[in-house]
């Protein structure tokens, strides 16, 4: 039968996940199946049982299982069984002129008392069908015997031609039993109906017979699952999209926001105070791509953050490119300008006295002609990634699937140069702001700071690029990485280039002197103290210039000395 049953569920399609048998002992198969100490009841599983026990065999008490009638009645409930129907449901007369319910009177009468205790009771009208069959068929090899000038009696069980007839007497055979219609298969199984029965609130109840001759199923619809409905007989697969935590992305879009605040705060400041000499030393015009590299860079966190939460299939490839070209722009402005000064530095006050001349006339425009050729060649990168193989969407599939999905490319060589090229000038920044370290110059008195700025960002940018790469399927973990750098690397940026600046000019009020020597007063004054404390103040910044220039003679004695 388990083979049968095996047989037939993968024809249907269905998977046998457990099988359980055995042929001698039966402990060890038995405690395989532990159901309710492993909460293998409930509303997700259905189990089907033979359906000729008794039907108060959960009550029975059994000192040899471990489980009270309460528990075993709750892991029970619902389960369904299948039996022989073994006795007509429909009220017909049988060929020996009784119907079922009056061969179970009288069944009960010559049992006397507790008849659904004798053993063998429900199987009686088979045991009475069977006898009928027998004799009809014994009747009907009686004549065919007689055409064959044979008899009953001459009977053995070497005798084939007899043993034949009964076969097919048998085989052939069709009537109506108290059982029901009793007729045989090719295999001399009995087909009868199958009755299907469930447990409903400790009672069985009928809702179904089965005739497997007509291949024809009566259902009464008076099914109860526990939960309302049946459970799913296969595992259901729901393809839904992972999105990214709308907690995590508001917080941080939150954090680049008051980035980009504290960019323009910075931008304005360094624009209003450009007049003034400490600001004009550190070349406000570097300082100030910086600021809008940091914002572009702080804008890239929205697109970052952006999935199929917020957009259609359709804007993904917009989103993809604004992610790169406000990352890589951003890139280019922010650390391309601090790349230039530590570049120009290095170049100009760590050489020996053939460089002497260019370090009192150090060009501006040869520092805007390098950030702009770091720049034009991003934009050419850019624009040469985005034709050959632009940035789509990908998706994912696993235990989830991803909501964004990452924005890759088909081939991997633009991503390759970009990202190689960007790893070149953070390793090359490095190297070159700890070589300068030791400097000291006017023309760009904040060389110290932006060392230090590249310090910081080449650390965070090289540790979260490739951990970004490794958790791309992991959105959450992913967009904090990338957006967090993004984020603390403008903030180290605005703060260690504009603070100092800021703090300077307020506590000794710098822009407040140079703003009156350029001040054109319409008439002329009396006072003595006023005058002489203007003098004073543009004696003590002349006296600042004298000591910055010794400062830097001092420094390239000792680059000397070292050389030595």
């Amino acid at each position: 039968t388990l083979d049968d049953l095996d047989q037939r569920v993968k024809e249907a399609g269905l998977e046998i996940t457990f099988r359980q048998s055995f042929f001698s002992d039966p402990a060890a198969p038995v405690r395989n199946l532990k159901v309710y100490k492993e909460k293998l009841y409930g509303k997700k599983y259905v189990w089907f049982l033979i359906g000729w026990y008794a039907d108060n065999w959960f009550r029975i008490k059994d000192p040899a299982i471990n489980c009270t009638e309460a528990e075993m009645a709750e892991a029970v409930e619902g389960h369904v069984t299948t039996e022989i129907v073994m006795l007509n449901p429909e009220n017909t007369r049988s060929i020996s002129n009784m119907t079922s319910q009056e061969f179970i009177e009288k069944l009960q009468k010559r049992l006397g008392k507790n008849p659904e205790e004798t053993g063998g009771f429900q199987e009686a009208p088979l045991a009475y069908d069977a006898i009928w069959a027998l004799a009809l068929a014994l009747n009907k090899t009686s004549a065919e015997l007689v055409k064959k000038g044979l008899r009953l009696e001459d009977f053995n069980y070497n005798n084939k031609n007899i043993t034949d007839e009964i076969y097919r007497a048998l085989n052939s055979s069709a009537f109506e039993g108290v059982s029901g219609h009793v007729v045989f298969d090719a295999s001399g199984s009995r087909m009868a109906w199958t009755l299907i029965e469930q447990l409903q609130g400790g009672v069985y109840k009928k809702i179904g017979y089965y005739d497997s001759t007509k291949d024809n199923l009566s259902w009464y619809n008076n099914d109860k699952w526990i939960g309302g409905a049946p459970p799913a007989d296969y595992t259901k697969v729901i393809t839904t999209f992972r999105f990214l935590s709308q907690k995590l992305f508001i917080s941080v879009s939150v954090l680049a926001s008051l980035g980009i605040l504290l960019a323009i705060i910075c931008l304005a400041f360094n624009i209003y105070n450009g007049h003034v000499r400490y600001i004009q030393n550190s070349q406000p015009y570097l300082n100030n791509m910086t600021a809008v590299g940091c914002t572009l860079a702080l804008a890239a966190v929205f697109p970052l953050g952006l999935d199929g939460y917020h957009i259609g299939p359709g804007l993904f490839p917009f989103v993809c490119q604004a992610r790169l070209w406000l990352l890589g722009l951003g890139f280019s402005l922010a650390y391309g300008s601090m790349f230039t000064k530590i570049w120009w530095v290095h170049t100009v006050f760590t050489k020996k006295e053939e460089k002497k001349e260019k370090r009192k006339t150090l060009e501006p425009w040869k520092l805007y002609a390098t950030v702009g050729l770091l720049v034009g060649l991003d934009v050419v990168t850019l624009i040469i990634w985005q034709i050959v193989d632009p940035l789509h969407r990908t998706i994912e599939v696993g235990h989830h699937l991803e909501g964004g999905g990452p924005c890759l490319t088909t081939h991997g060589s633009p991503p390759g140069i970009f990202y190689g090229f960007k790893g070149l000038l953070l390793l090359l920044g490095i190297f070159l702001a700890y070589e300068t370290k030791s400097v000291s110059t006017e023309k760009i008195n904040d060389h110290r700071a932006v060392g230090m700025a590249i310090y910081n960002v080449a650390v965070l940018c090289l540790i979260t690029a490739p951990v970004t790469m490794i958790l791309s399927s992991q959105q959450d973990a992913a967009f904090a990485f990338a957006s967090l750098a993004v984020v603390f690397s403008s903030y180290i940026t605005l703060v260690v280039l504009f603070v100092p600046k800021m703090r300077r000019l307020i506590t000794r009020g710098e822009w407040q002197s140079e703003q009156q020597d350029t001040m054109k007063t319409g008439s002329s004054t009396n006072n003595n103290e006023e005058e002489k404390s203007r003098l004073l103040e543009k004696e003590n910044r002349e006296l600042e210039k004298i000591i910055a220039e010794k400062e830097e003679r001092v420094s390239e004695l000792r680059q000397q000395l070292q050389d030595r």
